[in-house]
Parts: structure tokens; C-alpha cells; sequence
């Protein structure tokens, strides 16, 4: 063991003893730098109020946040339903307009005191639905103007959501009468509304092959007919 050791007696100037010393001074920052940065032995108790407070801010965001998607999830759900009443009480099922709504204006025309005379009926989309549709219907009436008011009065009235877009009125050569060309829109709900109609297979031509299975024709016995 030396006894007398002195940083005068290394060779500063051999390079080995120079990067020697180097990468000791880096080493050494090394460790002061990962000592501040990950704080192995524990923060103060400053720094952990501050950090309990950060979280409880970023808990309270996120309750606040939660809270705000349920609200907006329930109002989603109350849209849906209400829109689903809405089409079963006012959307009339294809399959049963014309029954249904022919068997209401009748009734409409009937309790107006009017003549309800044939109708044509004329299907057309809603542009962005494949399930909903509009009939409009074409109906003619004869009757007094005090008919015919009570008749739109009525109509206007209706459960099943008439909406007259047009009246062409005009009054006869005697009497009080009217005859006059209304315009009906009601709207029916349907799956698959508006879907090409099935295409029908064309008749087999009379030279088409015959099955093999198929039985052969029947033939007339030699001699038959003369």
C-alpha cells in the first residue's frame, strides 16, 4: 500500500489516465441527473400534496366527463323512443295503407256530409330511408262549401297524419255543389321499401331439352288416324 499517494504523482498527460477521469465526471453526472429525474428515495411532502391535488383535478375531469356521456347516452334513448312512437302512431304499415287510409277518408267524407268519389294512389320514396315512404293520394268530392270545410276540418284532424297539399275546386252549372280534386300525402313504413320487384323467369322455349328423368312423350300406335 502506498503511503504517500498524490494526485501530483498521476500522469495527467497518458490519455488512458485522462479518459479515465472522463468518463468518472460522466458517470458521476449520470447519477445526479437519474437521482433528480426518478426521485428514488421519495419526494418531500410538498411534492406529494402536489401531486395528490393533480390527480384529484384529472379524478373530478373525468367524473365530470363520465357524467356528461350519460346524460348524453339517456338523451339518445329518449330520441330513439320518441321516434319509435312516432313512426307506430303516425307511419301506417304498407301492407294495410290502402285499406286503412281509404277506410278513413271514406269515413272522414261520410261524417262531412260529402260524396267521396275513386281515388289513385302514388308511392315515392324519402330520399335517405329504405324503409319510409310517402302515398300521395288523389281522391275527387262533391259537395257544398260547408261540407267540403268540415271535410278539411276533419282531415286536418285525423290520427293518421293526413296532410291535404292541394284542392282544386270547381262549382257545378246548378245547385250549391262543388266538385273538387284533392291532394293526400300520408307516410307508411315498410322494410325493404322500394326494392326492385322480382324478376319472372321467361317461358322455356317449345325446343328446350327435356329432363332426363322426364317421362317420353306419348306417341300414337302405328296406323292411328288413317
Amino acid at each position: 500500500m502506498l503511503r504517500n499517494f498524490s494526485l501530483s504523482a498521476l500522469k495527467w498527460k497518458d490519455p488512458r489516465v485522462a479518459m479515465r477521469a472522463v468518463l468518472g465526471v460522466l458517470l458521476l453526472a449520470n447519477l445526479v441527473a437519474a437521482v433528480i429525474a426518478f426521485k428514488p428515495f421519495g419526494g418531500g411532502a410538498d411534492d406529494l400534496r402536489r401531486d395528490r391535488n393533480v390527480l384529484q383535478q384529472q379524478l373530478a375531469q373525468l367524473q365530470k366527463q363520465v357524467s356528461k356521456n350519460k346524460k348524453l347516452v339517456e338523451k339518445v334513448e329518449t330520441a330513439r323512443s320518441q321516434g319509435d312512437q312516432f313512426l307506430a302512431k303516425y307511419f301506417t304499415e304498407r301492407r294495410v295503407v290502402t285499406s286503412t287510409i281509404q277506410g278513413e277518408l271514406v269515413q272522414i267524407a261520410k261524417d262531412a256530409g260529402i260524396t267521396y268519389q275513386p281515388t289513385t294512389w302514388t308511392p315515392e320514396l324519402i330520399e335517405g330511408s329504405d324503409t319510409l315512404g310517402m302515398m300521395t293520394i288523389n281522391a275527387g268530392c262533391q259537395g257544398t262549401y260547408a261540407a267540403l270545410s268540415k271535410f278539411v276540418n276533419l282531415v286536418d284532424k285525423s290520427p293518421r297524419f293526413l296532410i291535404i297539399e292541394s284542392m282544386v275546386a270547381a262549382p257545378q252549372q246548378t245547385g250549391q255543389i262543388l266538385n273538387v280534386t284533392v291532394k293526400v300525402d300520408t307516410f307508411v313504413k315498410e322494410q325493404g321499401l322500394g326494392l326492385p320487384e322480382p324478376e319472372v323467369a321467361a317461358p322455356a322455349p317449345d325446343n328446350a331439352a327435356v329432363p332426363p328423368n322426364a317421362a317420353p312423350p306419348a306417341t300414337a300406335p302405328p296406323g292411328a288416324g288413317l
